[in-house]
């Protein structure tokens, strides 16, 4: 089991895979992060690159 911070705060979320990290990470980010999710400046490439420096975060961990 790893535990790593948001990206943007500081709580805590915990996951045996990258994949169980990041639905556990999607209810909080829901609400604590609601303009992020929602922000429609964000390209699928933005997404992407987010998608790939969490895996890494999540791997070094």
């Amino acid at each position: 089991m790893k535990t790593l911070k948001c990206d943007l705060c500081e709580v805590t979320v915990e996951g045996e895979t990258f994949e169980e990290w990041m639905k556990a990470l999607h209810p909080h980010y829901s609400i604590a992060h609601p303009e992020v999710m929602a922000d429609p400046n964000k390209t699928k490439e933005d997404g992407e690159k987010w998608m790939a420096e969490n895996r890494a975060r999540f791997e070094a961990a």
